[in-house]
Parts: structure tokens; C-alpha cells; sequence
């Protein structure tokens, strides 16, 4: 296919994306435990609407402001910026944030503690930034090799179910290890000054790490779970009229915004180190390699989740039996995002 032919084709899908919205179909399935989707209004209704967003370092805000997508918005945004995937989670339930996009464990922590949101949306981040490091001096070598260590992680977090998965790959339990549950700050000095043995962290801390310590990686999330991402909507705003129709606009800019940084790394990297104030080597790295790309909300993705969400019902981290993850999962919007999604293959 020709350079102008993708792009006249890329431009009818953001046309019949657009014509969508302003119509007001925005399609749920029926197969999941979603509510039934509120009538759409028109975009030019939504001057008085503020949207709120949770956000993670160098997330979604700086990706859609490099992008420049929100240039045009016909409502307004208010970011507020969180440390993890599981905060967000509970702001969302109790109304103070509208939307976040989180690593794939926060919504199975939400959807074991009965939490008022619903997954909208999933993203592919590859799983390559998600590592478990050690200290390059350390005699650990392998994750076999953490039986009866101190194991830094923030509970709840994608890393966690990333350690979780590592250590029932080579036999081993939580109880043959010490799970310190730190944020990525404390974590940080608890492993510098050598209270923790290991670290179980993401990306941009991963990519950070690496440049200002010694360590080595024994481990990546992308070979034994999942590497997703998902976009998590508060029950509240997806009963709403308008900020149903402005999640659903947000969420096809965040799509435009991902396939911008896809096509421009280098502008995209030089636009995050600015936004979360890295060094360009650290973000070219980190973005290189956990970019979040849009993908179908389809049931591999939600099987792969009652996976995790299984594993960590085995491992004693959550009640047991584990969630029906996809009662937690909204398909309302698939139809609208799928003209954009894009393809990691």
C-alpha cells in the first residue's frame, strides 16, 4: 500500500470515527457486565463539562498535549497526577477522577474490593519495561534465586502482578519471599540502601534506575504475563450523558496521540523528557520500549486478565475465588475506537 493510499484510508477511518460521535453511536456489548450506555449529546453541548483525569509520571498528559490533540477540545480537562495504577482506582470510585489509564493489575485489585469503575479500554505496552532488578554486585542471578529475599513493590501495581507471575514460573510462592509493598519513591531508596533485594518496577522508573545505578535485570513482565494497559472510567461518569460522549472523544484523541508518538519517536521522546523533566536518553529508552499502543478490548484480552486476576486468588493476594474480570469490563466504545487501533505485530 502506498504512502497516499494509507493515508487517505487513515483519514476516512478518523472521518467515520468523528461521524460516530457527533451521531451519538457509541455501542456497548452485550456479553459483559456493563451498565446500559447513557444516550450520547451533541459535542458542541459540552462547553460547561470538565473532565477529570488521573494520571502516572509522563502519562497521558504529556502524550496528548505533544500530540496535540487537545487543541480543539470542545469541553475541558483537569489532570491530577497519582503514583500508581491503584490510587486511581479509588479516586475513580469515590467520583473525584472520571478516567485513568493503569497497568493491568489496578483493575483486578478494583474489581476484587467491588469498585465502582469499568475497563473501557486496553493498550499493548509490550511488558519490557515492567523488570525485577537487582544490584550488579548482587549473588542473584535468576528468580529462583530470590527464595527468602526482600522484594520492593507497590501493591496493587502491574509489578506486582509481575512478580507474582515470575515466581510461580520456577515454583515459588509469596511465602517463600518477603513482599515489601513501597511506592516507586521509597521503593527506590529502600532498594538503594540495600533494604531490599530486589526491585519490581516499570517504566519510566526502570529506564531511570538503570542510568544512575549499578543494577542488573533478572526478569520482564513481557515473558510471563501480559503487557497491557487499560483505560478505567468511574461507574458515575459512564451513567453520564456528557462525560460518556467526551470519554468516548477522549479516548479516540488518546488513539491519534499514541499513533503520532508511534510514527515520531524521536519528537516524542524529546517532548516527555521535557514534560517529566528526564534525561532524552532515559525517555528514548523508556518510551522505545513501553509505549502504550491501542488495542481491541476483545475477549483475549479480558481472558488474559482473569489470568492475572487468578493467580493472584491462588497466591493468597486477593479473596478467593478470584473476580469475573469481565464484569468489570465496558465494551461500550470498541466500535467507536477500533477504526484507529493499532497493530503491534
Amino acid at each position: 500500500m502506498s504512502a497516499k493510499t494509507t493515508l487517505v484510508a487513515r483519514s476516512v477511518a478518523v472521518l467515520a470515527v468523528l461521524s460516530l460521535l457527533l451521531t451519538g453511536c457509541v455501542s456497548r456489548d452485550e456479553a459483559s457486565g456493563a451498565q446500559e450506555a447513557p444516550e450520547t449529546v451533541p459535542l458542541t453541548e459540552l462547553a460547561d463539562l470538565t473532565l477529570q483525569i488521573g494520571d502516572q509520571k509522563g502519562g497521558t498528559e504529556s502524550l496528548l498535549r505533544a500530540a496535540g490533540v487537545l487543541d480543539d477540545l470542545p469541553y475541558k480537562i483537569a489532570f491530577s497526577t497519582f503514583t500508581s495504577g491503584p490510587p486511581q482506582v479509588e479516586a475513580a470510585t469515590a467520583g473525584k477522577i472520571d478516567f485513568a489509564i493503569t497497568g493491568n493489575t489496578p483493575p483486578i485489585f478494583g474489581a476484587a474490593s467491588g469498585a465502582n469503575v469499568k475497563v473501557v479500554a486496553a493498550y499493548d505496552g509490550g511488558g519490557g519495561g515492567d523488570q525485577i532488578l537487582v544490584h550488579t554486585d548482587s549473588p542473584i542471578t535468576e528468580i529462583a534465586e530470590l527464595r527468602g529475599k526482600r522484594i520492593a513493590v507497590g501493591k496493587g501495581s502491574s509489578a506486582h502482578g509481575h512478580i507474582l507471575a515470575q515466581l510461580k514460573s520456577v515454583g515459588l510462592t509469596p511465602n517463600d519471599v518477603t513482599l515489601v509493598f513501597l511506592q516507586p519513591a521509597d521503593a527506590l531508596s529502600a532498594f538503594t540502601q540495600r533494604e531490599a533485594d530486589a526491585w519490581a518496577i516499570w517504566d519510566p522508573y526502570t529506564a531511570q534506575t538503570a542510568s544512575q545505578l549499578p543494577v542488573r535485570s533478572i526478569g520482564q513482565a513481557k515473558d510471563v504475563t501480559n503487557g497491557y494497559w487499560f483505560g478505567v472510567a468511574s461507574d458515575q461518569a459512564l451513567a453520564d450523558p456528557k462525560r460518556n460522549t467526551a470519554l468516548a472523544d477522549l479516548l479516540v484523541r488518546f488513539e491519534k496521540a499514541a499513533r503520532w508518538a508511534q510514527d515520531n519517536p524521536q519528537q516524542w521522546a524529546r517532548s516527555y523528557s521535557e514534560a517529566v523533566g528526564l534525561d532524552l536518553n532515559i525517555a528514548e529508552v523508556s518510551q522505545s520500549r513501553s509505549l502504550r499502543l491501542p488495542t481491541e478490548l476483545d475477549d483475549e484480552v479480558v481472558a488474559s486478565e482473569q489470568k492475572i486476576a487468578d493467580l493472584f486468588a491462588d497466591a493468597g493476594q486477593i479473596a478467593s475465588p478470584a473476580p469475573e474480570f469481565d464484569k468489570w469490563v465496558d465494551r461500550r466504545y470498541n466500535d467507536v475506537l477500533r477504526p484507529l487501533l493499532i497493530s503491534t505485530n
